[in-house]
């Protein structure tokens, strides 16, 4: 065998190895997990902001990720209670389960999501009183499971989720103050 031939051999088996290992499933926390933070000031008083978006059927109406959501969803949700999502998010189709895992009325609400019985994700929502309402706060926190994870949604998932978590908190203020009765 030539020189040659082996080392193309070693090139192939080197780019086999290396192009594995961006598979690989990373041990929670190797990598810092994202956060994604859209902020708006509401004219509306914090409770009826938080009785608003804590009940999921009116999720699709303001968030652009959501598809429909299941379960018993006519009402502001409770710890431990849980409905199921249709969503899109980066163009990417699924279902999760989201349970409520924190409330402090009316301050902080958090959920935390399961997709194909993998964490998917924590979203925190939080309210502060403000002159003239509430100063709407929604965090969304996901985990990087593996390095191809991590190339990907630094160079194109990221960004889009800001852009959905903006829309939909800029969609969500639109309805409380102009839509919604007070």
């Amino acid at each position: 065998m030539s020189t040659r031939v082996r080392a193309i051999r070693v090139v192939l088996a080197s780019g086999v190895v290396i192009a594995s290992a961006l598979f690989v499933p990373l041990p929670r926390g190797a990598l810092p997990d994202t956060r994604i933070v859209s902020v708006a000031a509401i004219r509306r008083p914090p409770s009826a902001v938080l009785v608003f978006f804590t009940t999921p059927a009116h999720w699709p109406a303001w968030h652009p990720s959501s598809l429909s959501v299941q379960g018993k969803i006519d009402h502001p949700l409770e710890v431990g209670e849980h409905v199921v999502e249709e969503f899109i998010v980066a163009g990417r189709r699924g279902r999760v389960v989201w349970t409520v895992s924190v409330k402090t009325y009316p301050v902080t609400w958090s959920i935390d999501g399961v997709v194909d019985g993998r964490a998917a994700g924590t979203v925190t929502y939080m309210l502060t009183p403000e002159a003239n309402g509430t100063r709407f706060v929604r965090g969304f926190t996901y985990g990087v499971p593996s390095l191809w994870f991590a190339l990907v949604n630094s160079m194109l998932r990221r960004d889009t989720i800001q852009s959905e978590s903006d829309e939909a908190v800029n969609r969500l203020k639109r309805l409380l103050e102009n839509i919604v009765p007070p």
